[in-house]
């Protein structure tokens, strides 16, 4: 299984096949918009890794979007889908696929234009750590943290399951021996809440185990 989102722009339309769902089940984090500007507003919070636009299904060309999606994102990979027999420039997007086509093909196509799995990566359930570029994705959302919530999630992950106390926390991510005040840490707890958490206020993974310290339940 792959934890890489992918932002699928498509409308329902029951003469047009749907790609949405079949890539979920191929294993990949799929969010879904119905339109170009529904898109670019899934862009800034969700930073997909590619974007496939089933142009077929939104009875247009897909240009205007793969143009205001690059305007946006320059280096976003996307893969534009057109009806059968139709063309348009090759360098709209950087794969044009015409119907009809399997899944497989679809994935196949996918495959090449999404960053492979650097040792900078940690990956626990479904969160996904990128030490070097500083950012977690989660249940589809994707924040940029700070150096410390980078050590901090990382100690949390790699104890996954284990209660962490508050002093070995703190004295390993603020890199001191003194640990007598460590309310800052509740601080940076409540931050990575946010950036993980569907509802920060009733976390489902970081949970605070009362008078001990922390643990991550994936």
């Amino acid at each position: 299984m792959t934890n890489e989102t992918i932002l699928v722009i498509e409308s329902a339309h029951s003469e047009i096949p749907s790609f949405a769902a079949a890539l979920q089940k191929k294993g990949y984090e799929v969010i879904s918009a119905p339109n170009g500007s529904s898109a670019l507003s899934h862009l800034k919070k969700t930073d997909p890794h590619l974007v496939v636009i089933n142009a077929a299904s939104l009875r247009s060309t897909g240009v205007r979007i793969c143009q205001s999606l690059r305007d946006n994102k320059e280096k976003l990979p996307i893969i534009l889908i057109l009806p059968e027999g139709k063309e348009v420039d090759k360098s709209t997007a950087d794969v044009i696929l015409n119907l009809p086509f399997t899944v497989q093909k679809l994935s196949n196509r996918i495959k090449p234009l999404l960053p492979g799995d650097g040792k900078n990566l940690l990956k626990v359930g479904p969160i996904r750590l990128d030490i070097e570029r500083k950012r977690v994705r989660c249940l589809g959302k994707s924040e940029r943290l700070t150096p410390r919530l980078v050590i901090l999630l990382q100690q949390l992950m790699e104890k996954h399951g284990e209660v962490v106390e508050r002093k070995a926390l703190f004295k390993k991510v603020w890199d001191t021996d003194y640990t007598g005040d460590t309310r800052t840490l509740d601080v940076h707890v409540s931050w990575l809440r946010r950036a993980i958490e569907v509802d920060p206020d009733h976390p489902r993974f970081l949970k605070t185990i009362r008078g001990v310290g922390y643990r991550l339940d994936v």
